[in-house]
């Protein structure tokens, strides 16, 4: 069942035709964040452009709850008015962050160093993921979480009464646990330095350095200079690139499509898909670059033609950790065989993604080998049966790459429960309706 009601299955009709311009909504990290520093600021921050799917609204629930005043003045316009570094109160409630991983860890990080209790659940989905990652460094600023077995939600975090800088080494390449350090750092003296293994998206520093915050960068070092005083901020969310890689995929997979998607942000920590897609011989075009809130943009121009497997580098995984699942499904329609090497971290996402995406693809007819750390997919050359029911697991990302797939497939895919989609990407259905498009509804 979905998070946000009964599950409401659908199949896509294989044989669309794609074309048209795609309006992208928000980027999920950059909104989340934008609430969040808006809150930490003193004076008003005003947003454009913020995405207000499920995810983000219950950041800017978790903001209210805390203490700052979030005004939605309009479709994607937004201001916040903050209580500065160090101003949040105790919440009265529990905070439910629904389906986002991502808010829930930025959240700990937010009050990891104010001396007060929070503490957090979220929807099924949420609740079976781990939280180790991020309560582990948290404990050394002198946080202490009392949660489930494993450190699951729902989990109550007691901040730290007397906090310290801390020096940490990110064990696993994310972006999630380097921001919650770093937020967990805004409340403390001094100086809290994290060290990546590798480099992940930088969202993080980019905005704290737009709100004021002092924010060095050395390699993989980043340093941040304690109790800053935020300053407000205007900002212009730009266009969420994990997002764009659905109606971008589906063009290329389609037969006769041509899509642009305008206005996306190409940050280079966020931009690995589509490297990956062009080495595949994908058709896919960069116009109009431009630089927007700070942030690379560009409108991509998506059409079909053949494409091949290739073997794609580890290094590579955390630039396009959440693309995996879709370019699973450009993998199938491919010619010859991919390989995704590195990409463990999709097996503690909102979902096993690899085991989800695997299952779903044998389903359908497509040859697939997994381990711990990799995934291949054996292309078939355009010629996918399709025909079977493939579970979401709660899953937005799982949701929209069978979506995509059961249009280019020889039968109909169907999808138990396409509700999960609100989670990231409200309007999917009808914008890929506009482009050209057909669902099947379904009452059982």
């Amino acid at each position: 069942m979905s998070h946000t009601g009964e599950p409401r299955p659908m199949s896509a009709v294989p044989g669309a035709t794609l074309n048209g311009s795609a309006e992208i909504p928000g980027d999920k990290s950059v909104s989340h964040r934008s609430l969040i520093f808006g809150a930490m600021a003193v004076g008003e921050t005003k947003v454009t452009g913020l995405l207000e799917g499920a995810d983000v609204l219950d950041t800017a629930k978790a903001m209210r709850a805390l203490g700052a005043e979030v005004i939605r003045h309009g479709q994607g316009e937004w201001s916040i008015h903050g209580v500065g570094v160090g101003g949040f109160s105790e919440p009265a409630d529990v905070i439910d962050c629904g389906n986002s991983g991502t808010g829930v860890r930025l959240l700990m990080g937010t009050v990891a160093t104010h001396d007060f209790a929070t503490t957090f659940t979220g929807d099924a989905s949420l609740r079976s993921r781990p939280m180790g990652r991020v309560t582990d460094p948290l404990a050394l600023f002198g946080a202490v979480a009392h949660g489930r077995s494993g450190g699951r939600l729902p989990l109550t975090l007691v901040g730290a009464t007397n906090p310290a800088p801390v020096r940490y080494k990110v064990p696993v390449p994310s972006a999630q646990v380097k921001s919650a350090v770093l937020l967990a750092g805004l409340n403390a003296p001094g100086d809290t330095i994290v060290e990546e293994i590798e480099a992940t998206r930088d969202h993080t520093e980019r905005m704290l350095r737009g709100f004021g915050a002092q924010v060095e960068t050395d390699g993989l070092v980043i340093t941040l200079k304690g109790q800053p005083e935020l300053k407000p901020q205007v900002i212009a969310v730009p266009r969420d690139p994990s997002s764009a890689a659905f109606p971008v995929c589906a063009a290329l997979i389609c037969e006769g499509s041509d899509v642009l998607v305008p206005g996306i942000g190409l940050n280079p920590t966020r931009a690995g898909l589509y490297t990956t897609l062009r080495e595949m011989g994908a058709d896919l075009t960069f116009e109009n670059a431009r630089e927007e809130g700070g942030e690379p943009v560009a409108d991509l121009r998506a059409r079909f033609g053949p494409m091949k497997g290739i073997e794609v580098p580890p290094e590579r995984a955390a630039s396009m950790i959440d693309e995996y699942p879709i370019l699973s499904v450009v993998a199938a329609l491919a010619e010859g065989v991919t390989v995704m090497h590195g990409v463990k971290e999709l097996r503690v996402k909102e979902s096993d993604r690899i085991d989800a995406m695997a299952r779903g693809l044998e389903a359908c007819g497509v040859r697939v080998e997994e381990t711990e750390d990799s995934f291949t997919v054996h292309g078939m050359g355009g010629k996918v049966p399709g025909g079977a029911t493939v579970g979401t697991r709660l899953d937005h990302r799982i949701a929209m790459s069978f979506f995509c797939l059961g249009m280019a497939t020889q039968k109909p895919v169907r999808i138990d429960d396409a509700t999960v989609v609100e989670t990231s990407f409200p309007n999917f259905l009808p914008l890929m309706e506009k482009l050209g498009a057909s669902f099947r509804r379904h009452n059982d």
